[in-house]
């Protein structure tokens, strides 16, 4: 009995021992660290994926810069010009008004920006935050919204501005993506990772409900803010169907309505399209480099978090 004793203790460490080593095959190695091959195959792709998604735009940035006596369509391309020219910049400004129309979309694109922030964060917190009758009336009615694509609203949306006397005008293109669903269904979702606790002993302190948005809900909800704020600027920025429907006149073209007239007029000179082209995707890459920080700071909380 004294002799087996100690051995059995000594057992019993052994398999508590064994139990707590994570589980690995024998002749397994580390999973975080791939093979050659495998680390290859993850290099080759990462290319493959970079010239399918840059590729376009380095060759039309590259297009903008070339003479009329330099070949584009040539294959393998050339990518660097061999006379790198700006005229190709010149004659598009000369032609087309171009600062006029980027200044309307720029207008209509800070706007859409503003009303979807703050709209989208006084909705999310009734969603998120807040009880009342008819709650999961108004979630199912913002989700059925998303169902249909945008070209099933646009009939009625021209109705209504045409009756609102807003057709021809910068406002008639602004107020329908004042707001959007799916932000408001972004902002709710970052909503509802804030504690009950926290908004319940603001309201007993007496704050109002504008303090608890200002000095609760929105510094939870930033981040996820940014992300409402460049998807709709580059959203309204991007647009061209219901700026084309709307405006007639001109004069209030956005840069897309615009960009589509220079198309078509100079089809035979790529060289000017790839230069309007550029000139438009360089707001959209200035507030890209921005708020960055933001952004991904914003899709990873909500990544995390929800």
């Amino acid at each position: 009995m004294t002799t087996t004793a100690p051995n059995l203790r000594e057992q019993t460490v052994v398999e508590v021992a064994r139990k707590d080593r994570p589980f690995r095959r024998r002749g397994s190695g580390d999973f975080t660290k791939p093979t050659l091959g495998g680390l290859i195959l993850r290099y080759v792709l990462l290319v493959v994926m970079l010239l399918i998604v840059i590729g376009p735009f380095v060759w039309q940035l590259s297009t903008s810069f070339k003479g009329l006596t330099e070949d584009i369509y040539t294959f393998p391309p050339n990518l660097i010009p061999a006379q790198p020219t700006v005229d190709n910049y010149r004659k598009v400004t000369d032609i087309v008004p171009v600062y006029a129309y980027a200044w309307n979309s720029l207008l209509i694109a800070t706007g859409q920006v503003v009303t979807n922030v703050l709209f989208s964060l006084c909705a999310g917190y009734a969603l998120a935050l807040m009880k009342f009758r008819g709650k999961r009336i108004v979630m199912a009615i913002l989700l059925s919204t998303m169902l249909f694509p945008g070209e099933v609203t646009v009939t009625s949306n021209l109705t209504t501005i045409t009756s609102l006397g807003l057709a021809d005008t910068l406002w008639g293109v602004f107020l329908p993506g004042a707001v959007g669903a799916m932000n408001v269904l972004l902002i709710a979702t970052a909503c509802r990772m804030i504690p009950g606790d926290v908004i319940d002993a603001a309201t007993v302190d007496g704050a109002t409900t504008w303090q608890r948005i200002r000095h609760i809900v929105w510094p939870n909800v930033r981040g996820m803010a940014s992300v409402v704020a460049i998807f709709t600027f580059i959203g309204a920025w991007d647009d061209y169907l219901w700026p084309l429907l709307v405006l007639s006149d001109p004069q209030k073209y956005t840069l897309t309505v615009g960009m589509a007239y220079l198309n078509g007029n100079f089809s035979v000179d790529p060289r000017l399209i790839a230069a309007g082209t550029m000139i438009a995707l360089v707001p959209i890459l200035l507030l890209f480099s921005v708020m960055q920080k933001h952004f991904f700071r914003g899709v990873q909380e909500g990544g995390v978090k929800g």
